[in-house]
């Protein structure tokens, strides 16, 4: 009997910990895909001279393999998307969805900046310009 509840003590505390782990992993997989998607952007950058349209005007669109993350396998934990796109700038989106609902979006600019939205606010703080806790 003692054996059963000394288990169920460490489950109750561990499991939360599992749950935590597989956020900051999901998390982690689309920041890699925000990053691939900014690198097509870049290329796109490269071949028009401009972020928002390509040849004849046709505006930019992300590849659909660079939409969701995680890239490969199911279920889907983001979307990603353009936020906001200009000839000269862009912002790159990935909202949470399924099991990572609740997480907050994180955003990648042109320029490199990473932003975490952790609380869903629509606002940014200075504590959020960055994709980790506690920077």
């Amino acid at each position: 009997m003692i054996a059963v509840v000394v288990v169920a003590i460490l489950a109750t505390i561990a499991y939360p910990s599992y749950q935590e782990h597989l956020r900051a992993s999901r998390r982690a997989d689309a920041q890699g895909v925000l990053l691939q998607a900014a690198q097509f952007m870049e290329r796109h950058y490269s071949d028009n001279l401009r972020y928002d349209s390509g040849p004849g005007g046709t505006p930019v669109a992300l590849p659909a393999a660079l939409t969701e993350s995680p890239v490969d396998g199911a279920p889907k934990f983001y979307d990603i998307a353009l936020h906001t796109v200009t000839a000269t700038a862009f912002v790159l989106r990935a909202t949470p969805k399924n099991g990572q609902a609740g997480d907050g979006y994180l955003e990648y600019t042109n320029s490199g900046g990473k932003r975490w939205d952790r609380d869903n606010s629509g606002g940014v703080g200075a504590d959020e310009q960055c994709w980790a806790k506690g920077c």
